[in-house]
């Protein structure tokens, strides 16, 4: 599959993302099914073009690459950390433009050039009445706690790790209802606010929650004001997982986890209507979406959350 990945990028085409690939013919009329620019400067030799892209071109949307390493990478001007085997990762916001700028030098003295065409979304609003009014509109005593709260998750996510934990690939971290997805734009008793940034999943309080792929703990803070129990978690290269309203946390900072390894109880701790894991992921500044990284959601019915 990377070869075909590899000749498509060759000649200027852009495959559709993982999921909606089937062998051996391309899937057509994918929303990612789009056509970009490759402009190689200078002679390189074709087996020297090496690129290859697996994930949706979206907003929000999350993209693992592999380029021949000793190459340098750019995305919109901004520098992308390539692993010593070539490995990356690169991602869009969720007010991403139409199109994204990706640069490769190589080592040999060529590089090349793409044009990724971004699909555009359309956002849910999602109304969510019944919040103590303290946490939808904080008391100026409380803004303080709030900055120093905030200051800390910026500064634990500024990590620039060599690790590619990612590479590994990600499964969900529990299984459940999703009650509220990325993008949203979220209206608390009825006053607009932020947009929602995770995935949340339903399931009963004190159920196990897991690191969705290999990871360092890099935050541990048991009762943030609107997050409440919160863990962070580095997949490396400024790739990071937060779970948010934890009923506990089993990890200290500084740990290593496997994927799969239990590291929180899921609660409703924080701004929380009710019991339920909220992810979210972070790359290097921009908030993606954990949706792009998994599969479908696996149709598991849990007999103690029917009804929730």
């Amino acid at each position: 599959m990377r070869l075909l990945w590899s000749i498509l990028l060759l000649f200027g085409m852009q495959p559709a993302s993982a999921a909606e690939f089937t062998e051996p013919a391309l899937a057509q009329g994918s929303e990612t099914l789009t056509h970009g620019t490759l402009v190689v400067d200078g002679v390189v030799p074709a087996s020297e073009i090496s690129l290859e892209l697996d994930g949706p071109m979206v907003q929000g949307g999350v993209v693992f690459g592999v380029t021949r390493p000793g190459s340098r990478l750019t995305q919109d001007d901004q520098p992308v950390p390539v692993s010593d085997a070539g490995d990356f990762v690169i991602g869009f916001d969720r007010q991403a433009p139409g199109e994204s700028k990706l640069r490769v030098e190589l080592p040999g003295g060529g590089s090349m050039e793409r044009t990724l065409k971004i699909a555009q979304r359309t956002y849910a609003v999602e109304r969510i009445d019944g919040l103590p009014q303290e946490k939808v509109t904080p008391a100026p005593a409380l803004q303080q706690r709030i900055e120093r709260e905030q200051a800390l998750v910026k500064e634990a996510r500024k990590l620039m790790d060599e690790r590619t934990d990612y590479v590994k690939g990600f499964e969900w971290p529990v299984t459940g209802r999703i009650s509220g997805v990325y993008g949203s734009q979220r209206i608390l008793n009825g006053e607009p606010k932020w947009p929602h940034y995770g995935v949340d999943i339903v399931r009963s309080e004190g159920t196990p929650v897991a690191a969705p792929t290999d990871a360092t703990v890099i935050l541990v803070h048991p009762d943030m004001f609107y997050s409440g129990a919160t863990l962070i978690l580095d997949h490396g290269q400024g790739f990071s997982s937060t779970f948010l309203h934890l009923q506990k946390i089993l990890v200290q900072e500084g740990q290593r986890v496997k994927r799969g390894e239990v590291v929180g109880l899921l609660g409703s701790s924080g701004r929380a209507t009710g019991s339920h894991l909220d992810w979210r992921m972070n790359l290097r500044g921009k908030r993606v979406d954990p949706a792009t990284v998994v599969g479908p959601m696996p149709e598991v019915q849990h007999a103690a959350d029917r009804g929730i």
